[in-house]
């Protein structure tokens, strides 16, 4: 019997290919959804898979609102419906104009940025429109952010500005606990942080706002929380790193990579077509998994070429196929044009990685 993720068709397929599966990724969609308790609780991360057919797939399950990390992202939401879209981001040069004209150009769709700094607010001295913003808290990660025993001053800078007081946004990639407990403890220390500042900020205001909260590993946690609203995004096609972590969250890899032999250079080694541009790879482990060769070790990566050792390598001869299990699915992902869709083990077509094509003028 064919495992799951092998295509029947596969000889026509050139490779390294990237493979989208839409059973499993409507499946971690249903995931996401139970663990939230209800679709509007949600806020997914677009990053990850970057194309429409995806976005509608969420859509027709009754999420509504999504979050992005650029502004290609910003217009493939907004190509697709989406009409309630945080950018993740802070904003930045021609950004800010950028961002500015999509606010002008959809005034039906409720469009927001970050902003960690009440310096940050006079790049947005043009009020015409006014801009929402969440304040992007620090409780940990040391990236963006600001600390939240500091962010009075920024709400109060933006109350009395012409711009909104959208929410705020929590973003926590530094908790990473194997453990459900210890995760579960290090999510409650880190929400604990903002609790003062979101308590000073319901006394100053009766206007409602949105408390955006954790990542793929952490939404789950923060789902006890009945106020806030979560943003997993990994979620949607899951990969071996959170995977082989993370089984408690119980989503499925719906991302496979199809390669191929192209080369024996030892009785114990195969050369794999799936080079540093065809598979994430910042990481210092082996970057792809593969089902059919659970033993294989890196021996060399580069640009084009992943050379594995492996004791079956004789099993494997030059120009078969294999197929891996991406380590970090997100800039796997951002590496292809497009993806085939497999359903029932054949091929059926090709979904647009749309947003991995940057906007670099005005």
């Amino acid at each position: 019997m064919n495992d799951w993720y092998t295509v029947a068709d596969a000889e026509r397929i050139l490779s390294p290919a990237l493979l989208f599966y839409p059973e499993r990724i409507q499946r971690n969609i249903e995931r996401m959804i139970a663990i939230a308790g209800q679709a509007n609780r949600l806020r997914p991360h677009v990053k990850t898979y970057k194309c429409a057919e995806i976005i509608r797939l969420q859509l027709a399950a009754g999420i509504t609102r999504f979050k992005c990390a650029t502004l290609a992202e910003v217009q493939l939401l907004l190509e697709t419906g989406a009409r309630d879209i945080l950018l993740a981001y802070l904003p930045v040069g021609p950004a800010v104009e950028k961002f500015r004209a999509l606010v002008v150009a959809h005034p039906e769709v409720r469009l927001a940025c970050l902003i960690d700094g009440v310096d940050r607010l006079g790049a947005w001295r043009n009020t015409d429109p006014p801009i929402r913003f969440y304040l992007d808290l620090d409780v940990g990660m040391g990236r963006t952010g600001i600390a939240p025993a500091a962010a009075r001053e920024l709400f109060d800078a933006l109350q009395r500005s012409p711009h909104e007081f959208a929410g705020l946004h929590i973003y926590d990639g530094h908790i990473r606990e194997a453990d459900v407990a210890e995760r579960r403890a290090a999510v409650r220390r880190a929400y604990a942080q903002a609790e003062p500042l979101i308590a000073y900020i319901d006394a100053q205001t009766a206007e409602p706002y949105e408390i955006v909260c954790g990542g793929s590993i952490s939404f789950s946690a923060y789902a006890e929380y009945e106020r806030l609203t979560l943003s997993p995004g990994t979620t949607l096609l899951w990969d071996w790193g959170y995977g082989s972590r993370f089984p408690d969250l119980g989503f499925a890899i719906a991302a496979v990579l199809l390669t191929r032999v192209i080369s024996k250079p030892g009785t114990d080694r195969l050369c794999l077509d799936l080079g540093h541009k065809a598979v994430g790879s910042e990481m210092t482990e082996l970057s792809v998994h593969f089902p059919q060769l659970p033993d294989a070790r890196k021996c060399v990566h580069s640009e084009e070429h992943l050379v594995v050792s492996t004791q079956h390598a004789d099993r494997w001869p030059v120009g078969a196929i294999l197929y891996g299990f991406p380590r970090h699915v997100c800039p796997t992902v951002a590496l292809h044009e497009q993806a085939l869709v497999v359903e029932q083990g054949r091929v059926v077509g090709q979904w647009a990685i749309a947003a991995r094509r940057r906007i670099y003028l005005m």
